[in-house]
């Protein structure tokens, strides 16, 4: 064994200390290029699972989960990243990919939550106390979005499929089920759906280019945007600052003034665009592409101009994100039937 001269060894001791402190910075780095994501495992899911909508309850303080085939809804805590099921729901054994299976589809109000069944077409109402469901009633077509318009105690179920926004009351002394009202009839559309309570209007998209607006009182079509999308998909608002976010399948983010209509800011990134999220607290929208397996954070100024922040690796078929209040984010994996999470800070 040949010895190093005293030098070269104090350079070998000093190249290994350097390549061991780098090491360590080197995966950190990587870790923080993928985001940092954090697994958060669901009851069932491990075979994978058809998410679509997701949301948020301010009223529970938790993440509301429709879980596809696996017949129950899902509430995470955003403190505790505990998992707790409501059951009662189409379930199916097996995971055929998409999305057109079970539950996909919740929102809140009036004390209730309310969840549609692509399996069954039905729209149930679950009481959050007891954890059941107290009453459902048939739906005419295929749901999609399903949102609770507070102002006229009505429950709006999109059906693209016969192009159109089903209509639904509350139950009352009369009825023991949501009743059907109306429908609404939206040609070349509806996709997604958002209720801005401020202007007194309900949001949807044309599949594409174009963003309507829909007065609350009397479902009538009061607007027509041009929104900038090939191929229109995810709906989110600021309410308070008055700017409609409309997201492209080919990975553009269109910033709207909800007053006007006018497109006010726009960027770019990723592919397959699905359904987004936006954190108030931040101002930041979350846009994740389930073809590029990115999720982009997208800073929104006061004047409504969009920055990419930052874009974190997710998984392939990554297309569905949502945000709760503390500035995490939410980001569905149908392969393996979980969710990512994602803390953000501020800009």
């Amino acid at each position: 064994m040949r010895t190093l001269p005293p030098f070269r060894c104090c350079l070998v001791v000093l190249a290994a200390t350097v390549i061991s402190v780098l090491l360590p910075l080197t995966a950190s780095i990587r870790a923080a290029d993928q985001g940092g994501l954090i697994a958060i495992a669901l009851p069932g899911g491990k075979d994978g699972i058809g998410f679509d909508d997701l949301g948020f309850s301010s009223s529970l303080q938790k993440v509301l989960v429709p879980a596809g085939r696996t017949g129950t809804l899902d509430l995470i805590d955003p403190e505790t990243r505990q998992v707790s099921s409501i059951g009662g729901f189409a379930s199916s054994s097996q995971f055929g990919g998409g999305h057109g299976e079970g539950i996909t589809s919740v929102d809140e109000g009036g004390g209730f939550l309310f969840v549609t069944d692509r399996t069954t077409k039905l729209l149930h109402m679950v009481d959050p106390k007891t954890r059941s469901v107290v009453a459902s009633t048939r739906l005419a077509s295929g749901p999609d979005y399903v949102r609770f318009v507070a102002e006229m105690n009505e429950i709006w179920v999109t059906q693209p499929g016969a192009q159109r926004i089903e209509v639904f009351s509350l139950p009352s002394r009369e009825t023991s089920v949501p009743e059907h009202m109306r429908f609404i009839p939206v040609p070349g559309g509806p996709e997604s759906l958002i209720i801005d309570h401020s202007r007194a209007r309900a949001y949807t998209h044309l599949w594409r280019g174009v963003t309507i607006a829909i007065r609350l009182k009397d479902h009538s079509i009061v607007a027509r945007w041009p929104n900038g999308c090939k191929g229109s998909r995810g709906i989110a608002l600021d309410e308070k600052r008055g700017f409609l976010f409309a997201a492209c399948d080919g990975g553009r983010l269109s910033v709207l003034d909800s007053n006007t209509g006018k497109i006010v800011g726009t960027a770019f990134s990723g592919e397959g665009i699905d359904i987004i999220a936006y954190s108030a607290k931040f101002g930041h929208v979350y846009l994740p592409g389930e073809a590029s397996a990115t999720m982009a954070i997208i800073r929104i100024s006061s004047a409504g101009s969009a920055d990419v922040l930052r874009t974190v690796r997710t998984v392939p078929g990554a297309h569905c994100a949502t945000a709760d209040n503390r500035g995490q984010v939410y980001v569905c994996d149908p392969s393996k039937g979980r969710l990512l999470l994602f803390k953000d800070a501020p800009a």
